[in-house]
């Protein structure tokens, strides 16, 4: 196939070099026959260029957007998205009240302090959860509680609500849920409380939620024309085609993508990676078989007990003009 992204990254191998290096070391070959066939050719394809790299899994999202690392790539990507300049203070460890089995299905989970001092979590998630708004909602308050603990306890007596920020929870989906397929047209929900009756309160738990199947479709074969839709392409958009007409459009995401595959040339950081993220892959995906079998099985139940019901009426019924019925005859003698 022939490598058009090479021609744009000189530095990409060719892919017999990087079978090469693989097959010297007996790690590395061990590792790359138990994968897949399909996930051999994955990993093949963006080491040579025949591909981008899906910069949402968690460990190349980390490598390129990590705050720690480089602050302003994420500001700016936070900036675009909510539409105010963002900066970055720092940081926060992820200390909320998320179940162990539900932090491994997420891709990624990150929660920064703004220079306001608003909290951002930004979370990624492969396979979109079900019932993402209850979901958002309780780790949004999660959140807001978290704020408001460290702020009354720095400030003590001196402690007014007013000190608290806007929580911010930002939740990109590379397969969303049923919910956003209902807007086929939309990829930007940006959601808030607000009255009906016009009333004007400050209430600070914000969302947006970007369902990322919904761009790419939208997107496909068109030309980007915003910053903060260049910043989606560049996330989601792994089609070499796709890569090269954002570098023409945006050449500032060049660097940015010479960056990965510069980590490219490392075959054993990149194999490990790519196994931590097939790991992560499998177990969503198991996790999201069994949400779909216990939805399965709750209709199941409850047709059951409708059912259960329906018969309970018909065995009152009978028994009802059972009774009747002995009431005529004891009438009749």
């Amino acid at each position: 196939m022939h490598n058009t992204l090479k021609e744009h990254f000189p530095l990409i191998r060719e892919r017999g070099e990087v079978l090469a290096g693989i097959q010297e070391n007996p790690k590395l070959s061990g590792i790359f026959h138990r994968w897949r066939a399909e996930q051999q050719e994955e990993f093949l394809d963006f080491c040579t260029g025949v591909r981008g790299v899906k910069l949402l899994y968690d460990a190349f999202f980390k490598e390129i957007m990590n705050p720690e690392y480089d602050a302003g790539r994420l500001e700016e990507f936070l900036s675009e998205l909510l539409k105010q300049r963002v900066k970055i203070v720092k940081v926060l460890p992820n200390d909320s009240v998320r179940i162990a089995v539900e932090n491994s299905l997420l891709v990624t989970d990150l929660v920064v302090e703004l220079a306001d001092g608003s909290l951002a979590n930004i979370e990624i998630q492969k396979i979109g959860y079900r019932f993402p708004g209850e979901r958002a909602a309780c780790y949004s308050a999660d959140l807001l509680l978290r704020q408001y603990k460290r702020i009354r306890d720095e400030k003590k007596k001196k402690f007014s609500y007013k000190d608290i920020k806007p929580v911010y929870t930002i939740v990109l989906f590379e397969c969303s849920p049923v919910e956003f397929h209902q807007f086929p047209d939309t990829y930007l929900h940006y959601v808030e409380p607000k009255s009906d009756s016009g009333i004007s309160l400050n209430l600070i738990q914000k969302y947006l939620f970007i369902p990322l199947d919904i761009f790419q479709k939208i997107y496909h074969n068109k030309d980007i024309t915003s910053n903060a839709d260049a910043w989606l392409a560049f996330l989601c958009m792994d089609g070499a085609e796709d890569v090269i007409r954002l570098i023409t459009a945006y050449p500032r995401f060049k660097p940015l993508y010479e960056e990965i595959y510069r980590l490219c040339l490392n075959t054993e950081k990149i194999m490990g990676l790519f196994s931590k993220e097939l790991q992560i892959l499998d177990e969503n995906t198991v996790q999201y078989m069994m949400d779909e079998m216990q939805e399965t099985i709750n209709k199941q139940q409850g047709t059951i007990n409708e059912m259960q019901e329906q018969l309970g009426e018909k065995d009152a019924a009978i028994q009802a003009l059972q009774k009747r019925i002995k009431e005529l005859e004891s009438g009749q003698k």
